[in-house]
C-alpha cells in the first residue's frame, strides 16, 4: 500500500494528471498546518559519539544507538516524575558527564532569537528535578564544561549557579533596561550578528568571559501599543502605551561594547584591552582549546576588517593573532567558521579571498598551512574536524547553487569526497566523534526526510520519511514547481522556478504573480520541497514565478557583492528583466503581471513598480524598507556604509524618493509593532504616494511584529493579498 501511495505522490509531483479531488484552502496553510512535515527534534549526540537523543512529545528524552538506529532507553520521562513542577519542556542540554539535564520551559519571546524561560535541572543520580532559580525567568542558561555550574542572565545581569551547594552568585550588578546589558546582546547584535548569548565558558571552567553593552547613547525608537489585542485577549483601554527599544539607525551611535573575563574562584573580573577605538563591534567570543587564551573578534564599523585578539584572562592584556580584510565587507560565515581544532595545533578560517567562500587551515602561530577546499563554488557550512581520522567535514553548493552536498577532506588533502547520496538540499548533524551523521534532506519532489548514515555515507536507518505527509499529498491536486533559467540583456544568467496554473493549457494566457526576497546572500530558488500559498495561487489560476537576482547566494563573491553601496539597484533591475523575459512566453498574459515581497522583498517590489512602470499591473509590499536611513547600523552599513559616506547610494535606490513612477495598483502592508523594519517606513511611503498623486491600498496590523502573526492575523493577511491579486489581475 505504501508503495502505491508513494508512486502516486511522485506522479503528481512530476506534473502528471491528478486523480485527487481535494482542493487547497488558505486554512490548510495558515490554520491547520495540513502539509507540515514531521521533524526529528532536539537531536543531541552523546559525549562518546555512540548514541544520540531526541525530544519526544515535549516530555521524554529518548536515547538511540548510532550503530543501528535502535532505541536504547528513555533517559528522562516527565510523566514518570511524581508531581513535577512543569508539564512539558521545549529544549534540553546535558552536562558533560551526562548525569544532569537542563530543561527549558515556559519560553517568552523577546526578539528574533532571544527569549526568557524557566529552567529546571534533572539530576539522574539523586533523581531530583529542581528549579534553576526562583527569582525570575532567565536567559541562555549554560552548563560549565565541568558540569559543576550554570551561567545565565536575568534582568541584564550575569549570574553563576553552583549546583553542588545551590548557591547563586551575581557576576554583574550594573544591568539596567535601555542602558547596560551584560551577557546577552542588544537588539542590533542579535538581529544582524545572529546570536543571543554573549558569554563563553573557558574549556577548563575557570573563567567566564562576557560582553557588556553600554547603550546609553543609542537613540530609542518608540512603538505605540494598543490594548485591543485580540490574540492575547487584552481588553481595550482609553489610552495606548509606548514600547521603546534602543535601535541604532544607519549613521547613528551604536552601543559601546567591552569584554570582561570573570575568575570563578576569586570572583573577580578584568577588562579585556580592545584598543583605543571604541566605535567597533565584538561579534564573537571564543576560547582556544587549551583555555590559555580568550579569542575576541574585533570588527571595524565599516565591517571590512576583522581582527582576532588573544586575551590573557588573568590580566586582560591582548595581542593581535589574526586579521582578515575585504575590499567590500567581511562575510558572516567568517564569524562561526573560525574554529580552533581540538588538539590546539590548528585553526580553520572561512575566507572569500579567491572570489568564493572557502576553508583555509592555519597553524597555531597564525601561518597558513593549506587551502582545504578549492573550486568555483561556495562552502556554505563547516561541520568540524574528526581528530582521530584527521578529516574535515563541510557543506557546499558544488554541483549547483540551488543544491547542497556534504563533503569531506583530509588534513593532508589526499582524501576527499562527497558523502550525501541524494541530489537536493542536504544538511548534516554529526555525532561528537564524527562516526555518524543525521542527514536532513529535501528536493523539489521530496518533503523533509531524516536519515542516519555512517561517515562513509552508508545508510544506517531512516528516522523520519514523512510517509503520512506523502499520503496526505496524494489526496490533493497540487501543481508542481519546476526550475528554469534565462539570460538578461546584460548577459547575466539567472535561476528561477515557476508553478503553472491548475489544468495548464499552453495555448492560453495566464496572469503572473512574481515572488522574491532578493536580499544579500539570500536564496529563494533552491531544490527543496514546499507546498504553500503559491500552490494555492496556482490552483486559483495564477502562474507563480520566483527568480534569484544578483546579490543572492551560492554563486561566488562577485555575484553576491555586486550590490555593494547600492542596495536595491541590481536586484530590481534583474526582477524587471525577469518580468520582461516572462512576457516572451506564449502562455503569459503580459498585461497582467504582479510582483510582491516581504521586508527586503517589499523594498524590491516597490523599486520594480517605480522603475518598471506599466510592466507591473499590481504589486504588494509587506513590511518594506523604503529608505535605508530608517534601518539599523550593522546591516545597512555593512552593504552601504553610512548615509554621510554614500548619499547617492541611499537616495538613488530609495522607494520613498521615487513614488511617481508607480502606475500599477499597490498594496502596502505593515505590522504596527514591527521592531525590525519600523512602521515608519510604510507611513513615510504612504505620504510620499499621496503627494505624488499615486493611489494605493493599505493594511496595518495592530500590535504585530515583522512576522505579522497572532490569532486570526495570518488568515486575514493572506485573504487580503489573495483578494487584491484576484481583483487587480484579470
Amino acid at each position: 500500500m505504501y508503495k502505491i501511495v508513494f508512486c502516486l505522490f511522485l506522479l503528481f509531483a512530476m506534473g502528471y494528471p491528478s486523480f485527487a479531488q481535494k482542493k487547497l484552502t488558505l486554512a490548510d496553510f495558515e490554520q491547520q498546518n495540513t502539509f507540515k512535515a514531521q521533524e526529528v527534534q532536539g537531536i543531541h549526540s552523546s559525549a562518546n559519539g555512540q548514541y544520540y537523543t531526541t525530544l519526544e512529545n515535549g516530555k521524554r528524552i529518548v536515547k538511540y544507538n548510532y550503530k543501528d538506529g535502535k532505541k536504547v532507553e528513555t533517559v528522562f520521562d516527565l510523566d514518570q516524575i511524581e508531581k513535577p513542577a512543569i508539564n512539558s519542556f521545549s529544549a534540553y542540554s546535558f552536562s558533560p558527564d551526562e548525569t544532569k539535564i537542563l530543561l527549558t520551559t515556559n519560553k517568552e519571546t523577546i526578539y528574533r532569537h532571544s527569549y526568557t524561560a524557566n529552567y529546571y535541572v534533572w539530576n539522574s543520580v539523586t533523581e531530583e528535578l529542581t528549579e534553576l532559580s526562583a527569582k525570575g525567568k532567565q536567559q541562555e542558561a549554560t552548563f560549565s564544561p565541568d558540569g559543576e555550574r550554570i551561567a545565565f542572565v536575568r534582568d541584564h545581569n550575569l549570574f553563576v549557579k553552583t549546583l553542588r551547594f545551590g548557591t547563586e552568585n551575581q557576576v554583574t550588578t550594573d544591568g539596567k533596561q535601555n542602558e547596560i546589558i551584560n551577557g546577552v546582546p542588544d537588539w542590533v547584535y542579535e538581529e544582524e550578528f545572529g546570536f543571543s548569548k554573549a558569554f563563553a565558558w573557558s574549556p577548563d571552567s575557570k573563567f567566564l568571559a562576557y560582553i557588556r553593552f553600554d547603550e546609553t547613547e543609542v537613540k530609542q525608537y518608540a512603538m505605540k501599543m494598543y490594548r485591543s489585542d485580540e490574540a492575547a485577549r487584552i481588553e481595550n483601554t482609553a489610552y495606548p502605551y509606548e514600547q521603546t527599544l534602543k535601535y541604532p539607525k544607519a549613521g547613528e551611535k551604536n552601543a559601546v561594547v567591552s569584554v570582561f573575563a570573570y575568575d570563578i574562584k576569586s570572583k573577580t573580573k578584568v577588562e579585556v584591552d580592545l584598543g583605543e577605538e571604541t566605535d567597533i563591534y565584538v561579534p564573537r567570543l571564543k576560547w582556544t582549546a587549551d583555555a590559555n587564551d580568550l579569542a575576541v573578534m574585533r570588527l571595524n564599523r565599516r565591517q571590512n576588517k576583522i581582527d582576532v585578539l588573544f586575551a590573557n584572562p588573568f590580566t586582560g592584556d591582548t595581542r593581535l593573532f589574526y586579521s582578515e580584510k575585504n575590499d567590500r565587507y567581511i562575510a558572516e560565515e567568517f564569524l562561526d567558521d573560525f574554529i580552533f581544532l581540538p588538539n590546539n595545533d590548528y585553526f580553520v578560517v572561512n575566507s572569500e579571498r579567491d572570489g568564493y567562500s572557502h576553508l583555509y587551515l592555519y597553524d597555531r602561530q597564525g601561518f597558513e598551512v593549506r587551502k582545504l577546499t578549492d573550486g568555483e563554488f561556495d562552502v556554505t557550512d563547516f561541520y568540524g574536524f574528526d581528530n582521530k581520522k584527521k578529516i574535515f567535514y563541510y557543506q557546499a553548493a558544488k554541483k549547483s547553487p540551488m543544491q547542497r552536498e556534504i563533503y569531506y577532506t583530509s588534513l593532508d588533502g589526499k582524501k576527499q569526497g562527497m558523502i550525501s547520496p541524494q541530489e537536493g538540499i542536504n544538511k548534516a548533524v554529526f555525532s561528537n566523534e564524527f562516526q555518524y551523521f543525521i542527514n536532513e534532506f529535501t528536493n523539489l519532489s521530496t518533503p523533509k526526510t531524516f536519515t542516519l548514515y555512517d561517515n562513509s555515507g552508508k545508510l544506517v536507518r531512516v528516522l523520519e520519511d514523512n510517509s503520512r505527509l506523502k499520503s496526505k499529498l496524494a489526496e490533493y491536486a497540487i501543481q508542481p514547481k519546476s526550475f528554469f533559467s534565462f539570460e538578461t540583456s546584460e548577459g547575466i544568467s539567472l535561476n528561477g522556478w515557476m508553478i503553472k496554473p491548475a489544468n495548464f493549457d499552453e495555448n492560453k494566457k495566464y496572469p503572473v504573480v512574481m515572488t522574491q526576497y532578493s536580499g544579500p546572500n539570500s536564496q529563494e530558488v533552491e531544490d527543496k520541497w514546499s507546498v504553500n500559498w503559491y500552490n494555492y495561487l496556482a490552483q486559483e489560476g495564477f502562474l507563480v514565478v520566483c527568480v534569484d537576482s544578483r546579490g543572492t547566494g551560492a554563486r561566488g563573491e562577485d555575484f553576491r557583492k555586486v550590490t555593494y553601496m547600492q542596495l536595491g539597484k541590481y536586484e530590481s533591475d534583474d526582477q524587471i528583466e525577469a518580468a520582461k523575459y516572462l512576457t516572451t512566453l506564449p502562455y503569459v498574459d503580459d498585461s497582467n503581471i504582479a510582483i510582491w515581497g516581504w521586508s527586503y522583498g517589499g523594498l524590491t517590489s516597490l523599486l520594480c513598480m517605480e522603475k518598471g512602470g506599466d510592466l507591473f499591473k499590481a504589486g504588494i509590499a509587506v513590511a518594506p524598507v523604503t529608505h535605508y536611513k530608517f534601518y539599523d547600523t550593522v546591516y545597512t552599513e555593512r552593504f552601504m556604509r553610512t548615509p554621510r559616506e554614500n548619499p547617492d547610494g541611499y537616495n538613488d535606490n530609495a522607494p520613498l524618493l521615487h513614488p511617481e513612477g508607480i502606475t500599477g495598483r499597490l498594496l502596502l502592508i505593515h505590522g504596527s509593532a514591527d521592531d525590525n523594519v519600523h512602521l515608519q517606513n510604510t507611513m513615510e511611503m504612504a505620504e510620499a504616494l499621496v503627494q505624488a498623486g499615486v493611489q494605493f491600498d493599505m493594511a496595518i496590523y495592530t500590535n504585530r511584529n515583522h512576522n505579522i502573526t497572532g490569532g486570526n492575523t495570518r488568515m486575514h493577511l493572506y485573504n487580503r493579498m489573495t483578494d487584491f491579486l484576484k481583483t487587480n489581475l484579470k
